[in-house]
């Protein structure tokens, strides 16, 4: 098949790729995609035609539409999803490893002709402003219109991340297939995928192949493949941080801004602080990125961080006015919705955002649903991993620094998990190590955004479990490498929003009340108040905490910055036995942390013991 690329681009080493892919895969057709608003509405129409988009009424939600996937492609699939480095040790642990050869010639055996019957779309995209040399170009060829349209959503795509490659860029191959040929006048039933799914990347040639899931990070492999498992092995090798980070903007009363970048497992918070509403009159919260940073040391030292996405693709059950006003605002119109319940008006709904309409809908399995039915079936209108995908630039809050290619100076990270009962509201780490080490152990509780239990308790490390492309005990080891020599850190802080009572309730109210803790932190950076030193970290003195309008009692903010050392020692142990996996690979430095720690909770515990003698 003749491809013209006259028009398109010069580059020799893509168009070659992409002349290799035709022949392999071959489609029926191809298109080059150019990001246009037209091209963006004709594969819209398309897949209405196709019955995978459903038009939401104009009237309430312009230039949106539903759809809903296969029952058995509804989120990552980590099981599915490998490293093939050379060597199974430079995967490391907490990673699936296959040996690349091997693992190549197992995709070329299902990619043989699996677009035939479809058309072939090759989309060049920028992750991260134009121009900005913390960006990089990729290049994804897709058979899915689907994917096609949330990447236009999703990324800066299109000619100008052509013109920015030129000739002789670098760029990265994604290459994906829903893994479903179509027979000659044979036509889609519903969301296409295949049983068989892999999603795979070889770190040392910067690639990544996908087949068998259109949905979310499975797909739009600029996502969570290229921008955090490639991206981390550059990061490793070039000396920057590719990191599962929002980036917020923080201003005060006085107008003093400064920006923050935190890590949170996912479904646990990311976009509702992103976005946060301010409880606090004055304060303000301007949102740079909701899930990803990249980060630099720049010139002055001081370490500056992008958002290489253009878009968000959120969780969908849960946010409300309440919970994310400013995200209920920015998909108020030209937004795609994806397994979330459709109103007999046309409108989209789901768990959490509000009471159900009275009127029968469509729920994410395409069958009707109503709270009657729902008290028979025990069925949820959405699922719960459901998700809308928007430009950034729609959001109310978007950062005026959203295209900064220098990006924002960083002065504090924050990491912070779902952990019901140990973990105190907030603390401040005593340096970069400890720092370093409090991301390392950071664990959470389970969400629907992966499969497995949810609510049981996993080790995620920076938040970074599912995507770090490299050996985790090598990832610590760079974070503690970057940390050396250094004359303006951000300081590094643990939250957690959702401690429990003893019945069961969360204690902390959350959403906007959370700028009360930023306001903490924000003071700390600035030095305007001290911190108390205890085992685990530096706590705010309760006066320090603007508590003011909380009907919040003195034995609920005792729990909220207690230590039980008991708890913590058990607590080491874990600790200890996860360190164990990464062997000779874990840094002295965050083993010496773990002494330290245990050490500083022993001294407490036979202090408090005494005590109670």
């Amino acid at each position: 098949m003749h491809i013209d690329f006259s028009n398109w681009s010069q580059h020799e080493g893509l168009k070659s790729w992409i002349q290799e892919v035709v022949d392999l895969c071959q489609p029926k057709s191809i298109r080059l995609c150019d990001g246009s608003d037209k091209e963006f509405k004709e594969l819209c129409e398309l897949l209405v035609n196709q019955n995978i988009f459903v038009p939401l009424n104009h009237q309430i939600r312009p230039s949106s539409y539903w759809c809903a996937s296969s029952a058995s492609d509804v989120a990552r699939v980590e099981e599915r999803t490998f490293i093939c480095s050379a060597k199974k040790e430079d995967a490391g642990p907490t990673n699936n490893w296959h040996d690349p050869k091997e693992m190549k010639a197992t995709l070329k055996g299902l990619f043989k002709g699996c677009m035939q019957g479809r058309e072939m779309y090759v989309v060049p995209f920028s992750m991260g402003p134009y121009g900005s040399d913390l960006s990089l170009i990729g290049v994804e060829i897709t058979d899915s219109p689907y994917v096609v349209v949330n990447m236009q959503l999703m990324t800066r795509m299109g000619t100008l991340a052509l013109e920015v490659l030129g000739s002789q860029g670098e760029f990265v191959p994604c290459l994906h297939s829903v893994g479903k040929p179509l027979k000659e006048e044979e036509v889609d039933e519903g969301w296409p995928c295949s049983d068989t799914k892999y999603i795979v990347h070889f770190p040392e040639e910067k690639s990544i192949w996908s087949y068998g899931s259109g949905y979310g990070g499975n797909a739009l492999l600029g996502k969570k493949c290229l921008a955090l498992r490639i991206a981390s092995v550059k990061a490793k090798e070039e000396g920057w941080l590719a990191e599962h980070m929002l980036i917020l903007g923080l201003t005060n009363e006085e107008g003093e801004k400064i920006y923050v970048a935190a890590a949170f497992p996912s479904a646990c918070g990311k976009t509702n602080l992103a976005m946060l509403s301010p409880a606090l009159q004055g304060w303000k919260i301007e949102c740079v990125g909701d899930d990803i940073a990249w980060m630099r040391f720049g010139s002055d030292g001081r370490l500056y961080a992008i958002n290489p996405e253009n878009g968000f693709f959120g969780v969908a059950p849960g946010t409300s006015m309440k919970s994310n006003p400013n995200a209920m605002k920015t998909i108020e119109k030209n937004a795609i919705f994806t397994n979330v319940g459709l109103t007999a008006e046309g409108d989209v709904w789901w768990e959490g955002m509000g009471e159900p309409p009275e009127e029968e809908m469509i729920s994410w399995k395409k069958e009707p649903w109503s709270k009657a039915i729902a008290e028979k079936t025990k069925e949820t209108a959405s699922h719960a991993n459901a998700r809308f995908t928007v430009s950034a630039r729609q959001c109310p809050i978007v950062s005026q620094d959203f295209d900064n290619p220098k990006g924002v100076p960083i002065s504090a990270i924050i990491f912070g998990g779902r952990r019901a009962f140990l973990e105190p509201l907030v603390y401040e780490s005593f340096d970069w190590n400890h720092g370093t080490f409090l991301g390392a152990t950071l664990s959470s509780e389970m969400t629907a955004a992966a499969k497995g239990v949810i609510g049981q308790l996993r080790n995620d490390p920076f938040a970074m479990l599912p995507f770090c492309g490299y050996n985790m005990g090598d990832y610590f080891a760079h974070w503690i490498k970057m940390g050396e020599n250094r004359d303006h850190l951000p300081k590094i802080f643990h939250v957690n929003w959702f401690k429990k009572d003893q019945q069961g309730k969360f204690i902390w109210p959350g959403f906007g009340d959370n700028v009360r803790v930023l306001k903490w932190i924000f003071s700390r950076v600035k030095q305007r108040v001290s911190a108390e030193k205890t085992a685990i970290g530096l706590f705010p003195k309760k006066e320090d905490l603007d508590l003011v309008g909380l009907n919040l009692a003195q034995e609920e903010l005792d729990q909220l910055l207690t230590v039980d050392p008991q708890q913590w020692l058990e607590e080491v142990g874990r600790i200890k036995s996860y360190f164990a996996k990464f062997g000779e690979h874990l840094p002295n430095e965050l083993s010496e942390e773990l002494k330290q720690l245990s050490e500083r909770l022993s001294d407490v515990n036979a202090i408090s013991s005494t005590k109670g003698s």
